[in-house]
């Protein structure tokens, strides 16, 4: 048996969804806006204080009174020797005084107008009473109500009706066949005897022919020479000589040396101002020659060469 299904049709028709009614709506008032002046705020007298005048006064003050002070330095540019612990000097050193600018504050007086109470300064201001304009609103029109209808509402809505009822009508289904395949026994199952050859494979193996022993080598020594310095004779300053301090050379100081040596047979290189090699070589010499402190420019040298210093 098979099902007929029904058959349905469309069919739209108008409802009612709100009645029709009626509502107050309120009508707010009206209102106009009117200016009128006010005090704001009263008349007064204020106190005004100001800081009095100042002057500003500096004064400088030593703190430190000048001084010499004896300053070890280390090697300079005019060193005459390769060992700079050879040329290790004090320098007697002009320490200038130091002051110390003190600012201070005078008082003047007040500013014109002003009366001096002793702290500050201060005068009365009479403040005028201030005015100010505001808008005030006044009813130009009552509040009051209105009737209002309200329509009523409708809608349309679609509903589906059975045109044809659902039934049933009969059909044959016809029979269906299918073929089938299946496995049967021919011959049933025996047991034979099969012989397997044998297998057979080549192998290497290892024997012992000689013993393991050991054997001494002799390694000859290897030697490296090494250089060390050694302490023979303690360093240290046999004696104190004034000397000419870096800061004290100058290129006309230089050139009478080099002028000096020059006329005395030694070759300090050209007059050039310059302490160089050929220079502190010559008056290195001259001073071995004279029997003179070897490595500075000191007092007892620049006074053999006759140079003013």
């Amino acid at each position: 048996m098979i099902p007929v299904p029904a058959e349905y049709e469309t069919v739209t028709e108008q409802i009612l969804v709100k009645a029709e009614s009626k509502r107050m709506i309120a009508v707010p008032a009206e209102y106009e806006t009117v200016a009128e002046q006010y005090v704001a705020k009263e008349a007064a007298t204020r106190i005004e204080r100001v800081a009095a005048n100042y002057e500003t006064a500096t004064e400088r003050i030593e703190v430190t009174p000048a001084s010499t002070n004896w300053v070890k330095k280390k090697a300079d540019r005019n060193c005459l020797s390769a060992d700079p612990n050879d040329c290790l000097v004090w320098c007697l050193v002009e320490v200038p005084a130091t002051y110390r600018t003190v600012t201070k504050q005078v008082r003047e007086g007040c500013p014109e107008g002003y009366t001096d109470n002793g702290d500050d300064c201060t005068r009365a201001i009479e403040i005028p009473a201030e005015y100010a304009s505001r808008n005030k609103r006044m009813i130009k029109t009552p509040a009051s109500t209105r009737e209002e209808v309200i329509p009523a509402e409708y809608t349309t809505v679609s509903k589906r009706v059975i045109k044809t009822p659902a039934s049933t009508r009969e059909e044959v289904i016809p029979a269906e066949y299918k073929t089938m395949t299946k496995r049967v026994v021919k011959t049933p199952a025996t047991v034979r005897e099969e012989i397997i050859p044998a297998e057979y494979k080549t192998t290497s193996t290892r024997k012992l022919k000689a013993a393991a022993a050991t054997r001494t080598i002799e390694v000859p020594a290897e030697y490296t020479t090494v250089t060390r310095k050694r302490l023979v004779k303690a360093g240290g300053f046999t004696e104190w000589r004034e000397i000419l301090c870096s800061d004290k050379v100058t290129a006309y100081t230089v050139r009478q040396i080099q002028n000096a040596l020059k006329d005395r047979g030694y070759e300090p290189g050209p007059s050039d101002n310059i302490l160089g090699v050929r220079t502190k070589a010559a008056l290195t010499k001259f001073q071995k020659d004279n029997g003179l402190p070897v490595g500075k420019l000191d007092f007892e040298t620049l006074r053999a060469l006759g140079v003013q210093y």
